[in-house]
């Protein structure tokens, strides 16, 4: 029997429309856009001024903080300037402005394709390559990977579990990343495995991608404490907390981070890019982006640089259909609409979706008629009827007493109303201004 997380979740249309299609490389862009925030933590701060010649592979801003991630030029060229720039977000935020020329590679870093599988570094080493890389987290949530791997003092990590669950329909970059980069990838994470000193480590890949499961299985077997696990389809099983129920049976307590309950989550995307740092020498600044969509002409997976316009992506994939309602940023269930495809694309950014203008419309909001739905398909146990309710009224001492902060932002909710109800929007505005209210208390 196929295992899966054990309170609510949903089955929505998979479109994998991209499934089958192999990874593509971008031509040169004129100009890219770097924002210095594109990771969870404080911004990095720039290094570079006006007027510098950059190579790719260069550090182009440090870390901040703590929390915080290195950033490295994607492009060889010199630097126009460094101002504010719009994000995917819809928000200005500091950005370094590169004139792209030509495409001169740091002498540092082996562009070779010979796999390397055997890594000499100490935990502290790889922890230490991993953090001068610049990599975080390439699920969507950027959370600085060096930080992850520190293990808090008097708790333990006993298993390293890889997401490859990909659950967000539509989206395939992790699918062709685990089909073309497997051997790369197992590496990827025996060098996780070394960091952190576990024995196990368990890769989680839903149902719906057979020829993933078999090959990793199949290559799995040259490498200690690697395994395979085969999950039921269901939507969100790529969370964090619900991949952890799923795989091992354990639950996450409320506020409590995974290493709480002796695991530690990476995605398939962030083990690859460990694999290209610790193995090749080379920082974070490409990633696999699926571009997709139905009325889509050429539905794509490209390696694609940070820092490209959206709008390269979807010139590339065949324009941008006339049907055109919205294009979001990740896929149709936790993705946002841009304002503009001027935007970069960033170290968090998995997939560019074109949505149908008859798809992008909003149903009219009609009253709650107390089905309980979205109680019964939170991954959380949450009450989301009841917070947005709370959101709307500004009831935020009763929104941090409901747990609000422990939802995932999934949209599960939102999907499954059958009033239409914006359910996730107000859950989000309320959990930004509890976050505020936690954050003030704190200082």
């Amino acid at each position: 029997m196929l295992k899966t997380f054990s309170k609510g979740g949903v089955h929505p249309p998979e479109n994998k429309l991209s499934a089958n299609k192999p990874i593509q490389e971008l031509g040169l862009p004129t100009h890219v856009t770097i924002p210095l925030g594109m990771h969870l933590g404080v911004p990095a701060k720039a290094i570079v001024q006006k007027g510098d010649t950059v190579k790719v592979g260069q550090l182009i801003a440090e870390k901040n903080g703590f929390v915080s991630a290195n950033i490295h030029s994607p492009y060889s060229g010199k630097v126009a300037k460094i101002d504010k720039a719009l994000d995917a977000s819809g928000y200005t935020r500091d950005a370094i402005f590169i004139d792209v020329e030509g495409d001169e590679w740091m002498d540092t870093i082996d562009r070779s394709d010979a796999l390397k599988i055997t890594c000499e570094l100490s935990p502290e080493e790889i922890l230490q390559r991993i953090s001068e890389a610049g990599i975080v987290g390439l699920g969507g949530a950027t959370f600085p990977s060096h930080v992850k791997l520190a293990v808090p003092r008097g708790k333990t990590a006993e298993y390293l579990i890889i997401n490859g669950v990909e659950c967000e329909p539509y989206l395939t970059a992790d699918h062709v990343l685990m089909m073309e980069k497997a051997e790369e990838l197992l590496v990827g994470i025996h060098i996780l495995q070394k960091g952190l000193q576990v024995e196990k480590a368990i890769i989680g890949i839903e149902n719906n991608k057979p020829d993933a499961i078999a090959k990793l299985s199949e290559l799995a077997k040259k490498y200690t404490g690697i395994r395979v696990q085969a999950l039921k389809v269901q939507y969100p099983q790529g969370g964090e907390k619900q991949l952890i129920n799923a795989v091992i049976g354990r639950e996450v307590p409320s506020g409590a981070l995974p290493i709480e309950v002796g695991a530690v989550v990476f995605n398939v995307g962030t083990a690859y890019a460990v694999y290209e740092a610790v193995q090749k020498n080379k920082p974070l600044f490409e990633r696999i982006v699926t571009v997709t969509g139905k009325s889509v002409k050429e539905t794509a997976n490209f390696k694609v640089r940070i820092g490209t316009p959206v709008s390269q992506l979807i010139e590339k994939a065949g324009g941008l259909p006339d049907d055109t309602g919205k294009v979001i940023n990740g896929g149709p269930m936790m993705g946002k609409a841009l304002a503009s495809t001027e935007v970069p694309i960033v170290k968090g950014s998995s997939g560019i979706l074109i949505m149908k203008q008859t798809e992008a419309q909003r149903k009219p909001v009609e009253p709650c008629i107390r089905c309980a739905k979205c109680v019964s398909v939170c991954p959380m146990g949450l009450e989301p009827y009841l917070l947005m309710s709370m959101g709307q009224k500004g009831l935020h001492e009763r929104l941090e007493r409901d747990k609000v902060m422990d939802c995932i932002e999934c949209g599960s909710c939102s999907y499954i109303c059958p009033s239409s109800r914006p359910l996730l929007d107000y859950i989000r505005l309320g959990k930004s201004e509890v976050g505020k209210i936690i954050r003030s208390r704190k200082k």
